[in-house]
């Protein structure tokens, strides 16, 4: 059994940076890629990114492309999204999630574990 804990959620303007963290136990975090969801009140859950157990390959959704990096430091344990160039649109509840394979998928029915998720609110 994998247990996620996310943090550093918050309030920023637009324009401006955050990194999440997420932070895992019960497992061998290697064996685990990890994705990065989305959910905006009165929205589907939307994809952001996913990578893979090694930290080699990363996939992300298309509204945060070229804005949003995800990585890993399988030695904490840890997975991160540092997410710049922030938009209103971006407001949302970001929960990590974790399979059960090293590799990488954008469908969050292919997860098994989920976080609480952790809020991100961007003023205009």
């Amino acid at each position: 059994q994998v247990q996620l804990v996310e943090s550093g959620g918050g309030l920023v303007q637009a324009g401006g940076s955050l990194r999440l963290s997420c932070a895992a136990s019960g497992g061998t975090f290697s064996n685990y890629a990890m994705g990065w969801f989305r959910q905006a009140p009165g929205k589907e859950r939307e994809f952001v990114a996913t990578i893979s157990g090694s930290g080699s390959t990363t996939s992300y959704g298309d509204s945060v492309k070229g804005r949003f990096t995800i990585s890993r430091d399988n030695a904490q344990n840890t997975v991160y999204l540092q997410m710049n160039s922030l938009k209103p649109e971006d407001t949302a509840v970001y929960t990590c999630a974790a399979r059960p394979s090293p590799s990488r998928k954008t469908e969050g029915r292919r997860y098994d574990y989920w976080g609480h998720g952790t809020q991100v609110t961007v003023s205009s």
